[in-house]
């Protein structure tokens, strides 16, 4: 059978997009260059801001995420992802637009955490403003029995100045100390677990840096896609 092509939507931002590329590397096995699975990147870093969309202030993400979505179809991928948490906001929008499939991150990862710790009932979400307000994690965590816990208001805008102030212009250091408090403060709230919810969190943000699992979106859809293309689906 042969091997599926992955297709990776990117640009939300270019770093993260970068970040899923390596990840799929690392997560392939192989023993020389041909055993890697083949992946086509469309790097969008025109897509409006996808939290000022949710919160009412921004122009829709979805027509440069649909235009995104259409080339990388055309140029042979198989199926499609997403390395940012918010935009599966608009997942829908953009399944409607493209024969191929575009697998669900947050999906997966709820589903991850429910066969990997069926003992976490907590966890710990470290998100953009507009990933909180629609829910998304929420809902899916919720389907499991689990609970999500969130910053507080001012741990929260700490969070959005790490992701948009820090990461994403790239002082990975300066937001990496921020989100880290950040998550120190879910696992003291009970949170059993530790979810980076935002890709810019996942630069930054990993296992061993609290002392719960990190299960990071990032790494479950890299791992998910090298699976289906190998698997020729």
């Amino acid at each position: 059978m042969e091997e599926g092509i992955i297709g990776i939507l990117g640009g939300m931002g270019p770093e993260a997009t970068a970040d899923l590329f390596y990840r799929i590397i690392h997560s392939t096995p192989v023993e020389k260059d041909q055993d890697h699975v083949r992946v086509v990147i469309y790097s969008n870093s025109k897509v409006p801001d996808r939290t000022a969309a949710i919160l009412g202030g921004g122009p829709s993400p979805v027509p440069e995420m649909v235009k995104a979505a259409k080339a990388l179809e055309g140029a042979g991928a198989d199926f499609l992802i997403m390395p940012c948490n918010t935009a599966h906001h608009f997942i829908e929008d953009v399944r409607e637009s493209v024969g191929v499939p575009v697998l669900d991150m947050i999906g997966l990862t709820s589903a991850f955490v429910s066969e990997n710790h069926p003992g976490v009932k907590r966890v710990g979400l470290i998100a953009t403003d507009g990933t909180l307000s629609s829910s998304i994690y929420h809902q899916r965590f919720e389907e499991q029995g689990v609970e999500v816990l969130t910053p507080e208001e001012g741990p929260q805008r700490e969070v959005m100045e790490a992701i948009y102030g820090h990461v994403k212009t790239g002082d990975l250091e300066g937001g990496r100390e921020i989100l880290l408090r950040a998550a120190s403060s879910l696992v003291d709230a009970g949170a059993g677990l530790v979810i980076p919810g935002c890709t810019e969190v996942s630069l930054v943000v990993g296992e061993g840096d609290v002392n719960v699992p990190v299960v990071d979106p990032l790494q479950v859809l890299a791992e998910e896609a090298v699976a289906r293309a190998l698997g020729g689906s």
